[in-house]
């Protein structure tokens, strides 16, 4: 019926959904197969086969058959019989993943108790796995749900994999980012944030700058060297955008990030230090916008008793006000990238841009620290001048229910690069055919008054507020050539917008930003190419 060591191939003739299945479990390629065989012997699989990698099987338990009924005939030729179940992930549409169960019947006690060992063992040597983590519950982001989607989609499945948890529900604001400084971490295998975007900041933050204080780095010096954490983040939405959920798994579900967790899927991400006068301000993954997003964010903040509408009439207001910012952005072109941002080939998981981007840069690193080539210093920095309706700078397409192909459709979340994306000053119809792009497949850089760039650093200088930082100042004189001749220089002064740092307001508006290539780790694997919902064929 089947062999009696794990490391060979297991195969035997089960019944699933009282059906006669050959059912076969490869070691070698860590996969459970099973298929319909009405005939004697196991027969070659059809094309109804399915298969589930044994990485993707949650837990594996012995059912419990007294006081079932079995009214199909073919039951009462077993005697006792005996079953084994398989949770595993489902894919279903748009992204989501499922827990699914399948029950495999046999009609051999011992036969029974192989398959439970074996597939048991198999799924002890996957060490990628979370056993303990520490989760903080945001009661009051979104619509103030976090606890109650915890407790009836996530917390099961925690329990059915054997993952013990911490949990900590916040109070106020900063909470998960101060415990994060205080407490021991080193027993927890992860850090999962239930919330928002918001609350993932805070998570961010906190590992980020603990990390970095274990280390004895500095955080406000700009050209610091981070110190990745050896912790993945995991992010259960419970937010009103869910933002970088969305962008890294392709949905805002929480049933779908919890099994993400449990089976221990990684995925890299690259972070932005923004600092002014060497001192840091914030991080950012995801959206650094000034101008009409900044605008946004600044007036939906006196608006909180409005609730999310906040955001739409702050987004109304701030359109209709068409207001445009005059000032100087200095970058530095992100040379070791492999892609650019209107080559139409998104960030997907498993991503090639991403490896490769990242080993380039590694080789780059390497030659600046042996004198090989030029140090930063002395790089080739480009500089754009005038008046502009947005500047938004993304680590990540920020993709969302609204904007599915988010505002750098072709960003990607770990080639050491973020999208420079410039908006000058239009027409506000013109502006309106921009904005609207965002929500369909057209390209939204395909217009004369937006330029995009693909950068490792930039610097942002208002003209309107004197500059304090004098190494920027200097260092615009020195190094930068201009490259805004077709765009002469403004004159009519316009007061400052902020700057909208994923989701919170900077007030400063000369800032210098750096992007930390996968400095942070989720429990995610990247956006999937479309595959065939339910268990894989």
């Amino acid at each position: 019926m089947g062999a009696t060591g794990t490391a060979e191939p297991l195969h035997s003739v089960l019944w699933v959904k009282q059906q006669r299945c050959a059912v076969s479990l490869e070691p070698a390629r860590a996969v459970l197969r099973w298929w319909r065989s009405p005939g004697p012997g196991a027969g070659a699989p059809g094309a109804d086969a399915c298969s589930v990698p044994v990485s993707e099987i949650i837990a594996v338990e012995e059912t419990d058959v007294h006081g079932k009924h079995h009214s199909s005939g073919k039951w009462q030729k077993m005697e006792k019989p005996y079953a084994f179940t398989v949770h595993c992930v489902k894919r279903a549409r748009r992204h989501r993943w499922k827990w699914a169960q399948v029950t495999f019947w046999c009609p051999e006690e011992q036969l029974c108790h192989l398959w439970l060992q074996t597939l048991r063992e198999m799924l002890e040597k996957l060490t990628s796995r979370p056993k303990h983590l520490l989760v903080f519950i945001n009661p009051f982001g979104g619509k103030g749900q976090g606890k109650r989607i915890y407790e009836r989609k996530v917390a099961p499945l925690f329990t059915l994999a054997s993952i013990t948890t911490d949990i900590i529900v916040t109070e106020h604001a900063n909470q998960a980012k101060e415990t994060l400084y205080e407490i021991n971490i080193d027993k927890y295998d992860g850090i999962v944030c239930v919330g928002g975007d918001g609350m993932f900041s805070e998570v961010l933050h906190g590992l980020i700058g603990r990390t970095q204080r274990s280390a004895g780095v500095d955080q406000n010096h700009p050209r610091a060297v981070l110190v990745p954490s050896s912790l993945r983040i995991g992010i259960i939405p419970a937010g009103s955008t869910d933002c970088v959920c969305y962008s890294t798994v392709g949905t805002s579900d929480a049933e779908t990030s919890a099994l993400h967790i449990v089976v221990g899927d990684s995925l890299a991400m690259d972070v932005s230090s923004v600092h002014h006068n060497s001192t840091l301000l914030r991080y950012s993954v995801s959206l650094l916008g000034y101008g009409f997003y900044g605008d946004i964010i600044k007036d939906s903040e006196k608006k909180r008793w409005l609730g999310l509408a906040r955001y739409d009439f702050s987004g109304l207001k701030t359109f209709l006000s068409h207001h445009c910012y005059e000032g100087t952005v200095s970058f530095l072109p992100a040379q070791h990238t492999v892609g650019s941002p209107r080559d139409g080939k998104p960030c997907r998981a498993g991503c090639f841009v991403c490896r490769q981007s990242r080993q380039q840069l590694e080789e780059e690193q390497k030659k600046a620290l042996y004198g090989l080539e030029a140090a930063e210093d002395v790089e080739e920095w480009q500089v754009v001048c005038g008046k502009f309706l947005a500047i938004n700078a993304t680590n990540m397409s920020c993709a969302c229910r609204r904007s599915p192909g988010g505002l750098s459709p072709a960003a990607h979340l770990g080639d050491g690069s973020s999208d420079l994306i410039l908006i000058r000053k239009c027409s506000r119809f013109n502006f309106l055919r921009f904005l609207i792009r965002h929500t369909n497949q057209q390209d939204q850089f395909d217009f004369t008054f937006v330029e995009v760039y693909r950068v490792k650093k930039f610097q942002f200088t208002s003209k309107h507020v004197e500059d304090e930082d004098s190494d920027l100042k200097e260092g615009g004189k020195k190094r930068f050539g201009h490259i805004c001749s077709s765009h002469p220089s403004c004159c009519c002064a316009v007061s400052n917008s902020s700057w909208n740092c994923d989701g919170e307001v900077l007030h400063s508006p000369a800032i210098e930003v750096r992007v930390h290539c996968q400095l942070v780790r989720l429990f995610a694997r990247g956006i999937e190419e479309n595959l065939k919902p339910d268990l894989h064929s």
